[in-house]
């Protein structure tokens, strides 16, 4: 099962709303994995304010927590004026306790007798030199009255580390820092406050005063607050994780994935990976993952041989998928977001990156029954597929490959095989001659015969006629029809044969297995001719015109020697050692 965990281990959590109005509130501030770190944590607090409690939680961590208060509106009310200060962290939350088991801190309390804390003002409780700041109201709305440069640099003055260090995240989520996280105000702090002074049509002092403060505070809290970013314990999975949860809910266990799916219209999807495996299983999954359409072409990826990284993007999405092996498992996870929300992406994954724990568990290699089998999905996650698929043959021993000019006119990457990218070289009549971006050792070249069969001779077409669905190329059987095209072409050879597109660019063969012709893309003439052509009719360049094209392009052309016909198993080999699958990517 997965369970959502009210504790956030490294400060990021959601605002949580409840709707018992009568039990007792607390504002939970943060959690901590050890109970030294926790009672640090619970002492420091208690410097500062006077109802702290640290309470142990369900798993290994610790919570410090604010209370108990008589009613949510008082509880929220402190929450937020605590948090407009900088005294408690800016994604403190509300709950009801109902997780909270023995209490370690402060020694020997006994919850049950705590008297609910009367709310008071900020300088009850943070001491005089705050009280006299202009501290920004519960809903976080700039006050009326705003501060003088002294008044600025002297409230200033009065925050904490950790505010300091809050205020710098919020400029950097505001886009005018990128400098360290460090609480120290030096000349990049005041470069950045200076910007979102003139950005935000504020006087240009590098020095924002309480109510600025609180605009840039709401407004990094806001984002938090809308992505409710809460740890998640996968115990199937075997993944400890914080999610973004008012983006996704858990959908359901397709294995090698536990699937957390889009919730309020905010198509934002998350994967947690966990297969039992080793180096072979890790180098697999990343492989197949980047054929996936939830990982576009476009982006950095890095693998070595205990772990990978996968970005992908295009303009609809951006997918970022980490994984490692761990003590015979291979555990990690996928984040996809929309594209154009930078902001709130690079939030949720500083999260994710920072809190992913492999815990004991892992998926089975199957899991419930029904699941959906389909050769372009995998554990229900459709494959990304080539926009064309076609023919070729290759036509040297580097492997360079002649195709059908018409399949790879406009594609934004072309492979060979599935496996090699290649580039277009030159193109001219139909004709298109690609060049793989490593050199190639083929099992077969072209052998070229100029002798022409008689008519009515058996000729065949090896090509992938299913467009690689059957991994591997067909021979296609015809005759030999007629030696130039319906309109007297004198390049063109008719053929009596049924073809499918996916055969187009793939080598004709005579009996002896050399090659006389290349298919043409039969669709491309008929639209050429207007015309509507036969099933049973098709057409092949002839050797002639390939032969000139591929010298004209440094490819020196091979003389077939056969002098016998070969079986229908030896044109079989033929074809299948010479043709090459052809795919152009979109």
């Amino acid at each position: 099962m997965h369970r959502f965990f009210a504790a956030v281990p490294f400060g990021l959590a959601a605002t949580l709303s409840f709707t018992a109005a009568n039990a007792q509130q607390w504002i939970q501030v943060e959690a901590q994995p050890t109970l030294t770190q926790a009672t640090d944590a619970a002492q420091g607090y208690a410097a500062k304010l006077p109802n702290v409690v640290g309470f142990n939680l369900p798993g290994r961590w610790h919570a410090i927590a604010l209370g108990p208060y008589a009613t949510e509106a008082e509880a929220e009310a402190a929450r937020r004026n605590l948090r407009a200060q900088g005294i408690i962290p800016g994604d403190s939350y509300l709950t009801e306790g109902d997780r909270f088991q023995q209490p370690f801190w402060p020694v020997g309390v006994n919850v049950a007798t705590l008297t609910p804390v009367t709310p008071m003002a900020p300088a009850d409780t943070v001491g005089s030199a705050l009280a006299e700041e202009h501290i920004i109201d519960t809903a976080m709305t700039p006050v009326e009255i705003d501060e003088t440069p002294a008044q600025a640099r002297q409230s200033e003055r009065d925050l904490d580390r950790p505010a300091r260090e809050a205020l710098q995240r919020a400029l950097k989520f505001a886009g005018v820092y990128n400098s360290g996280i460090d609480g120290a105000f030096g000349p990049g702090t005041r470069r950045a406050m200076s910007d979102w002074q003139a950005a935000n049509g504020y006087d240009v002092t590098g020095v924002l005063t309480t109510r600025q403060r609180g605009a840039v505070l709401a407004a990094y809290n806001n984002v938090i607050d809308s992505l409710s970013l809460a740890p998640v314990t996968d115990d199937v999975a075997g993944i400890a994780i914080t999610l973004p949860t008012g983006m996704v809910g858990f959908d359901a266990y397709t294995p090698p994935f536990a699937k957390y799916s889009a919730k309020n219209g905010s198509d934002v999807q998350v994967m947690l990976i966990s297969q039992t495996g080793d180096e072979a299983t890790l180098g697999g999954l990343y492989e197949i993952m980047q054929t996936l359409e939830i990982v576009p072409m476009d982006g950095p990826r890095n693998r070595d041989s205990k772990s990978f990284t996968l970005t992908g993007m295009n303009s609809n999405i951006v997918s970022h998928t980490e994984a490692r092996l761990v003590n015979g498992t291979v555990k990690g996870w996928t984040l996809i977001w929309p594209a154009g929300d930078e902001q709130r992406r690079e939030m949720a994954l500083a999260a994710m990156q920072t809190s992913f724990t492999p815990i004991d568990g892992v998926l089975p290699d199957a899991y419930g029954d029904g699941a959906t089998q389909d050769i372009d999905l995998m554990a229900g996650l459709e494959i990304r597929r080539p926009e064309a698929a076609g023919s070729g043959f290759y036509v040297n021993a580097s492997g360079a490959v002649l195709t059908s000019a018409a399949l790879v006119a406009q594609c934004a990457k072309i492979t060979l095989d599935d496996s090699y990218e290649a580039t277009v070289t030159a193109t001219q009549g139909g004709m298109a001659l690609l060049t793989p971006s490593e050199s190639l050792a083929p099992l077969s070249v072209a052998q070229f015969d100029s002798h022409l069969p008689r008519l009515q001779s058996e000729v065949s077409v090896s090509g992938f006629a299913y467009e690689g669905r059957l991994g591997a190329p067909t021979l296609n059987y015809g005759l030999l029809a007629e030696h130039k095209g319906l309109n007297g072409e004198e390049d063109l050879l008719r053929l009596a044969m049924s073809t499918l597109p996916g055969e187009a660019g793939g080598p004709l063969l005579n009996g002896q297995g050399a090659v006389i012709g290349m298919l043409v893309d039969k669709d491309a003439l008929s639209e050429a001719q207007a015309r509507t052509l036969p099933n049973d009719v098709a057409f092949a360049y002839d050797m002639e015109k390939l032969a000139t094209f591929l010298s004209n392009n440094g490819i020196a052309v091979s003389a077939s020697d056969a002098a016998r016909d070969m079986s229908d198993s030896e044109l079989v080999t033929v074809g299948r050692d010479l043709t090459v699958l052809v795919s152009c990517w979109n």
